[in-house]
C-alpha cells in the first residue's frame, strides 16, 4: 500500500465553502466508483480555513497518470471536476491546469 498527501485551496468564501462541504457529505456514486476503480483504497479530505489536505491510501501499482487517463474518458468525473472547480482555486505554486498538488513528507516519528 502507498500513501499520498495532497493540498488545494478553496475560494475563500464561507457560502461556497459550505456548499463544497455539502457536496462531500455524499459524493456521487459514479465518483466513488471511479476512485475505487483507479486503485485508491481510502481517501480523506480535511479543511482548515480555505486550505484542503487530502490523504490517499492506494494499491501498490496505483498511478496518477493512469487515474488521469481514466478520469479524462469518464464523462461523470469530468462533470464533477468542472462543478468542483467553482469552489476550488489553485495553490500559488501550481502550474496552469494543476489542482491538487502532492505534498512532501518532511517528518515521520517512526
Amino acid at each position: 500500500m502507498k500513501r499520498f498527501t495532497l493540498a488545494l485551496d478553496l475560494v475563500d468564501n464561507p457560502t461556497l465553502i459550505a456548499e463544497y462541504e455539502k457536496y462531500h457529505e455524499k459524493i456521487w456514486d459514479e465518483i466513488t466508483k471511479s476512485i475505487l476503480d483507479s486503485g485508491i483504497i481510502d481517501m480523506e479530505i480535511y479543511r482548515i480555513g480555505n486550505r484542503l489536505f487530502m490523504i490517499m491510501e492506494t494499491e501498490d501499482d496505483f498511478s496518477f497518470d493512469k487515474k488521469s487517463e481514466m478520469d479524462g474518458s469518464n464523462q461523470k468525473v469530468q462533470e464533477w471536476e468542472n462543478l468542483m472547480w467553482k469552489y476550488q482555486q489553485a495553490l500559488p505554486m501550481a502550474q496552469p491546469g494543476e489542482k491538487w498538488l502532492l505534498m512532501n513528507r518532511i517528518f515521520k516519528l517512526t
